[in-house]
């Protein structure tokens, strides 16, 4: 059996509780993606709006936490907001 070193031991610990506290806040993302996506697919523009404050928020500050990159927070925020975009100017054509 290999010889046991400290610092590799420590190591070993720091990325369990990593591995542990990035798939609670990953789970956590992909809820509130979906949760987002019911709300945009239901057609509530203004429900739809406040979620993607919450939803931006969670994303930018799980990518300043480096549990997912900042160019995939940044897609995600982005295909949200074009997806309530579509839904806003969806209610506005046929008020016209």
């Amino acid at each position: 059996m290999a010889k046991r070193i400290k610092s590799g031991i420590k190591k070993h610990r720091q990325s369990l509780k990593k591995r542990e506290r990035n798939t609670v806040v990953k789970s956590d993302l992909k809820t509130q993606v979906k949760k987002i996506s019911a709300v945009i697919e239901s057609g509530d523009q203004a429900a739809a709006e406040a979620l993607f404050r919450e939803t931006e928020s969670k994303l930018k500050k799980a990518a300043s936490k480096r549990v997912i990159s900042k160019k995939t927070a940044s897609r995600k925020t982005g295909r949200l907001a074009k997806r309530i975009s579509r839904l806003s100017k969806a209610a506005e054509a046929p008020a016209q």
